[in-house]
């Protein structure tokens, strides 16, 4: 999946509601996602530099909020 840098750059932006919103009740905390799309970010968008647990954190939460039907 390549990452579009401008979306991701937009959900930190203008969408962090919907990052508390998906994180609520799962034990994960905003900031540990925040800091994985900051991490993506800063390294445009290169999915290979994350770790395991980050690889986690992306595909359970910032990848469906970029695929969702608001990022549209």
């Amino acid at each position: 999946m390549d990452i579009d840098t401008d979306l991701l750059q937009a959900l930190l932006e203008k969408r962090s509601d919907e990052i508390h919103a998906i994180v609520a009740g799962t034990g994960y905390l905003p900031r540990t996602v925040i800091g994985v799309a900051t991490f993506l970010l800063d390294n445009d968008g290169q999915l290979g530099l994350l770790t395991a647990k980050q690889k986690v954190t992306f595909e359970k939460f910032i990848e469906p909020l970029l695929q969702g039907p608001l990022s549209r």
